[in-house]
């Protein structure tokens, strides 16, 4: 199913047996949080649709890829739904791979999840844990090895957590996954965990460590740019320690920082950092759409929509990165943008315009309707002239003639919006109403006792029972005319706080805001005091010039990386270029950047994107450089508002021809000639450049060579000009 098989590892609890012991893991099939209410009171989280194919598909296509055997999904909040899908499902029937489901009505955390499956022994080596809304294609071979190795010399390692690098939001302390930025400290040497905060004080990015971490560890490396992908290989001990500290509930919260503290049984953990491989977990609406989106690019290959089909109707790759169905319904007029996923079934009116979403199966679209950035689930309904941005509409919707989504919106199964009717930003509406009391986020999801989804798991056939339509639901609703559904009403704070967590961009005044506090801390902030991206410390050492040389190479490819992928993000999400210079300012104040590297950073990305654009010939590829110059010239200009950082960009060009773009080599002195004539480079800028290179190696004057008739050009222009005037 799905993926194909990779080399899969074995470990036994004693390496030494004989006794072949198969590699199981433990899957939590439960949220453990409210942050997808009211989606999840009707349908579990890890069966909701991640591009079209339920969540929990995704982990068990990894896991079986990644050689484990056997793997116990435990459910809790709406049990009945999981085990039924499961059952139908062909995950049941696999050779080689065993699914087997365990059924709590009382556990309502993580901890209560593993005390239980303690409880049943049915763990008997070491085994991975992972939650059913993690996506990843990473080899467990080398972690699992590390991991193995580990346990021989030491039984009190008994933990390796996945990490892998993502810098965090520098302007808003969030990863690109919506998540807490994340402070860790390792030991370099031994990869031993010693020090995890996910909540540090923000108010001044100051960082509180305990002066023995120092005293006991000979050195350490800090680090907040990196990521948990929630992916832990354990040892049986891990369950045993659960079921004596009945106060462990959270994974990290409670078991990870409890485990650091503890000095009396010197248990340890350790870190595998994962690079060019993927795996990220879905904690909120944020990660949702990052995933997604993830996916629809491809970078969580072969975990991908024209390979995930799991019984649907095939769905084919076409060019710009749009997936489609083989059984859909298209007006000629439609226009359909990159990057966008159209489910079997699905029908499209005339002039609709749809643009890096997600479209399920059997939908119907109207006439002149626009979705932009949307996840619109199956059989759902959506009639002329609707306008719908970056919003989650979940199955059995109806969205009425000229109703409008305003970003953040999340529509539960079943709502009717009015025609019409606008639906105000990071509005979550349903058909329940509102709880009173809202759970903790350290809470189970739990809904069984009192769900009113039947057993039917499929996803067009979700019933709600008649006697809550007539308690909790009023025709003459929230949202308009023949409106169905509750608008949710936000929390003291919560307003400032939703659009952390949402599908929708990042409002521009909160960047803005957030850069303005940034360098208000700068200011405030003394150099020695500040606290770099990642470092290493050393008790009574001072680093050497070739250490700060070396890290600022590492930070200065970083950087470039970061600002490559921003701007990738703004060509495919289509975000303005005043928001895309705001997010390229927060990067540069992170990394302590100048406004040169800023310019050479962005005209690599925007170069790089020219040479991936299809083309066939030299020709062409001129004509995508200047399209991309013609879209985002104004982004780039801002950088560049004195010599040195025009003369920075003919550098990064001159070692994109020689190194990493040599298909541009050729081009060079035109591509030039075509940035002088834009006003992106001024005639200053480049005699100035030629004039460094005079005393250069001959290999350095290549393309002040090639340019040299152009150069000579500008020389003599202004001569011309003068013998005219005269």
């Amino acid at each position: 199913m799905g993926a194909q098989k990779k080399s899969g590892a074995r470990v036994s609890e004693d390496p030494d047996e004989l006794v072949r012991v198969p590699l199981q893991a433990i899957l939590l099939a439960d949220s453990f949080t409210t942050k997808f209410r009211p989606i999840t009171l009707e349908r579990p989280k890890v069966l909701l649709p991640l591009v079209n194919v339920p969540m929990i598909n995704y982990t068990l296509t990894w896991l079986e890829s990644a050689g484990v055997e056997e793997v116990f999904v435990f459910c809790c909040s709406h049990s009945k739904q999981v085990i039924n899908y499961l059952e139908k499902s062909e995950w049941l029937s696999q050779p080689n791979f065993t699914v087997a489901t365990i059924e709590s009505q009382n556990s309502v955390s993580a901890g209560d999840a593993l005390r239980v499956i303690y409880e049943r022994n049915v763990i008997h080596g070491d085994f991975i844990l992972i939650s059913g809304d993690t996506v990843s294609n990473m080899s467990l071979t080398q972690a699992l090895l590390e991991h193995k190795e580990r346990r021989k010399k030491d039984n009190n390692a008994v933990m390796t957590m996945v990490i892998k690098r993502s810098k965090p939001n520098p302007a808003i302390h969030q990863s690109r996954l919506g998540t807490d930025e994340l402070f860790m400290a390792i030991d370099p040497n031994t990869k031993q965990l010693v020090y995890y905060e996910d909540r540090a004080d923000q108010s001044r990015g100051t960082l509180h460590l305990d002066k023995s971490l120092l005293v006991d560890n000979p050195s350490l490396s800090l680090h907040h740019d990196k990521q948990d992908c929630y992916i832990d290989i354990c040892s049986p001990e891990v369950l045993s320690l659960f079921t004596d500290n009945f106060d462990y509930q959270h994974l990290r919260r409670h078991f990870v920082k409890g485990l650091l503290v503890d000095d009396i049984m010197g248990y340890k953990i350790f870190v595998h950092e994962i690079h060019s491989d993927y795996a990220a977990r879905i904690d909120n609406f944020r990660s949702y759409d990052t995933v997604s989106k993830d996916i629809i690019h491809r970078w969580t290959y072969p975990l991908v929509p024209d390979v995930m089909n799991f019984g649907h109707t095939a769905t084919k790759l076409e060019r710009q990165g749009m997936y489609r169905a083989l059984e859909i319904s298209q007006s000629q007029s439609a226009v359909i943008g990159p990057f966008t996923v159209i489910g079997s079934g699905t029908k499209i009116g005339n002039n609709t315009k749809i643009s890096n979403s997600v479209i399920g199966e059997g939908c119907k679209i109207g006439s002149n309707v626009i979705i932009e950035g949307c996840y619109i689930w199956d059989n759902i309904s959506i009639e002329d002239g609707c306008k719908l941005q970056h919003a989650i509409v979940c199955d059995g919707v109806i969205i009425k003639s000229g109703a409008v989504l305003e970003p953040g919106v999340i529509l539960s199964f079943k709502v009717v919006v009015g025609p019409e009717f606008v639906v105000p930003p990071y509005s979550k509406v349903s058909l329940f109403q509102q709880p009173i009391e809202e759970d903790s986020d350290e809470e189970l999801e739990y809904a069984d006792s009192t769900s009113v989804i039947g057993s039917q798991v499929d996803k067009s056939d979700i019933e709600i029972s008649s006697k809550v339509l007539e308690t909790n639901f009023s025709p003459a609703s929230q949202l308009g005319i023949g409106g169905a559904g509750h608008v949710w009403s936000t929390c003291e704070g919560g307003h400032e706080e939703e659009w952390r967590h949402s599908v929708a961009p990042i409002p521009k005044d909160k960047i803005l805001e957030a850069i303005k506090t940034m360098e208000d801390d700068m200011e405030f902030a003394q150099d020695d005091s500040f606290l770099p991206p990642s470092g290493e410390l050393k008790p009574n050492s001072n680093d050497s010039d070739d250490d700060d040389h070396e890290d600022s190479r590492d930070d200065s490819y970083y950087f470039e990386k970061e600002v490559e992928a921003t701007f990738l993000r703004a060509v495919h999400e289509n975000i303005q270029e005043s928001h895309l210079m705001l997010e390229i300012n927060s990067l540069k104040l992170s990394y302590n950047k100048q406004t040169s590297d800023c310019a050479g950073a962005l005209f690599y990305a925007m170069m790089k994107y020219a040479l991936d654009i299809p083309h066939s010939s030299a020709d062409s590829l001129l004509q995508n450089v200047q399209v991309v110059f013609t879209k985002w010239k104004k982004a780039l200009t801002s950088y560049l508002n004195d010599k040195d950082e025009q003369i920075e960009v003919i550098l990064k060009f001159e070692e994109m021809c020689l190194e990493s773009a040599n298909e541009f080599a050729p081009l060079f002195t035109t591509i030039l000639h075509h940035l002088y004539n834009d006003d992106v480079i001024e005639e200053n800028a480049i005699l100035s450049w030629e004039d460094e290179k005079k005393d250069a190696d001959e290999a350095d004057k290549v393309f002040v060579k090639q340019a040299q008739k152009f150069i000579q050009w500008l020389k003599e222009a202004p001569e011309e000009d003068d013998e005219e005037e005269e």
